[in-house]
């Protein structure tokens, strides 16, 4: 199933499968947000945002703007 990352549940992992360059900082592609690359959400902060990440083991935090920018599909656990 496709969605965005700001849309996946805590504990959830998908798969990225596109965003657009000019949208993503390239400080966010070096750690690992790339197309065929993993990722887990693992915390949502109390307001709803940030979201924390995990994406190929690296651990980062970034906000639901820049998430509805990643589309990703959900890994069938």
């Amino acid at each position: 199933m496709e969605t965005t990352v700001d849309q996946l549940k805590k504990g959830e992992k998908a798969i990225i499968i596109g965003f657009d360059l000019e949208s993503i900082p390239l400080k966010l592609i070096e750690m690992g947000c790339m197309e065929g690359h993993w990722i887990e959400l693992v915390q949502v902060a109390p307001l709803g945002d940030p979201l924390y990440l995990e994406i190929n083991g690296a651990h980062l935090a970034i906000r639901k703007d820049m998430a509805k920018e990643i589309q990703v599909e959900i890994i069938q656990n």
